[in-house]
């Protein structure tokens, strides 16, 4: 069984990250560790911030005190693109709502969501497209440098409600439709947007990834 470290403080990433990857691949996080490391998210691309992630927790970690036994850790950095809105909030979702304040940090889920529809009250239904896209940056505890990442990538395109819909998910998911249904992510549940999410396949990817090098095979 391969040993990961996912490099978020987000409980509901860690969540999906386990049920995608399955019983194969054991996924630590911050639950499993008392460190607390504040990575300030400066890039201007998801694979940039995804990558500052990934190596601060991968140093953190090469430390042998503070090591877990995790070989890899994978960071993640996603977002909403909104075609209306020139691509935004794009590297900021997270903080979209907090950054229109003039506030740091992120943003509550449910003030993101209402910043989005005022922006987007009056865009027709031909115009509401949008995409979610997610970038992962693997980096080896062993080499806990920039060069030594390797990427993986992930989008699912779709349109945005005028009206949130739906009781499961995070984030914009009551805004989200993927393209070729009528329900919302938040309507669909965590399996059935397992299936599709931006970061099921950028996490499909992974899962090959670490199949070919023979991680999780049991040799």
């Amino acid at each position: 069984m391969s040993a990961l470290f996912l490099a978020t403080a987000n409980a509901h990433k860690v969540d999906e990250f386990r049920q995608l990857l399955g019983a194969r691949h054991l996924v630590l996080s911050f639950r499993d560790t008392s460190a607390r490391i504040d990575v300030p998210e400066t890039a201007d691309t998801f694979g940039g911030n995804a990558l500052l992630k990934a190596v601060a927790w991968a140093r953190y970690l090469s430390i042998d005190a503070c090591n877990l036994g995790v070989e890899w850790v994978v960071a993640d950095d996603s977002g909403l693109e909104v075609d209306a809105l020139g691509g935004a909030p794009g590297v900021h979702s997270a903080r979209f709502a907090a950054l229109r304040g003039g506030a740091k940090g992120n943003s509550a889920d449910v003030d993101n969501n209402a910043l989005l529809l005022r922006l987007m009250a009056d865009v027709p239904e031909g115009r509401r497209t949008a995409r979610f896209r997610c970038v992962l940056a693997v980096v080896p505890v062993s080499d806990p440098n920039p060069g030594a990442a390797v990427y993986f990538f992930g989008a699912c395109e779709g349109r945005l409600l005028g009206l949130g819909a739906g009781a499961h998910g995070f984030g914009y998911d009551p805004l989200f439709v993927p393209e070729g249904e009528t329900r919302s992510f938040a309507e669909l549940g965590m399996e059935e947007k397992g299936r599709m999410s931006h970061r099921a396949r950028a996490v499909a990817g992974l899962a090959r990834w670490l199949g070919e090098r023979g991680a999780g095979m049991g040799d």
